[in-house]
């Protein structure tokens, strides 16, 4: 098995967000919201929002290139949250869910993807990063598309 480093959102990207009233995030084209099930992951700490939680749904440029594959989407944030940032670690959040693997090169074009069940995650990125074309890959679940967390080749 290669190994790998994967790591949610760093915290301080987000942190301005919660000291904002709703109109305020609103503008940014933001919203506050409360977790009503397990359907909010966070993306910082990897972990699902418990139901009753504050979460902030917010647009955000996770894939930042020049190339083509330039990308941003709607994701969760959860204020407190320590940013997840593990060798060969697959936290539950993303084990329960269906991923789409997307591996870049060095210049940010998509070179390989892949969908594969989170139960299987480290197989599916032993796969894609077999390859020295892909530098890095991104995880998203699958079903709505969104961004969840960055993979790099350790």
């Amino acid at each position: 098995m290669r190994r790998f480093r994967l790591r949610g959102l760093p915290a301080a990207q987000f942190n301005h967000l919660f000291s904002m009233s709703d109109d305020e995030l609103e503008r940014h084209g933001a919203r506050r919201m409360v977790a009503t099930d397990g359907g909010y992951p966070c993306r910082i700490s990897l972990t699902d929002a418990r139901p009753g939680d504050a979460v902030i749904l917010v647009n955000h440029q996770h894939h930042r290139t020049d190339s083509p594959f330039r990308s941003n989407f709607a994701l969760y944030v959860r204020e407190g949250e320590t940013q997840f940032d593990a060798i060969d670690e697959v936290p539950e959040q993303l084990r329960k869910r269906l991923l789409s693997l997307r591996g870049y090169d060095e210049h940010g074009m998509l070179r390989a993807a892949e969908i594969v069940d989170g139960r299987e995650l480290e197989a599916g990125l032993d796969a894609m990063l077999v390859s020295d074309a892909v530098a890095y890959v991104h995880l998203h679940f699958a079903k709505p598309g969104c961004y969840a967390a960055l993979v790099e080749r350790v």
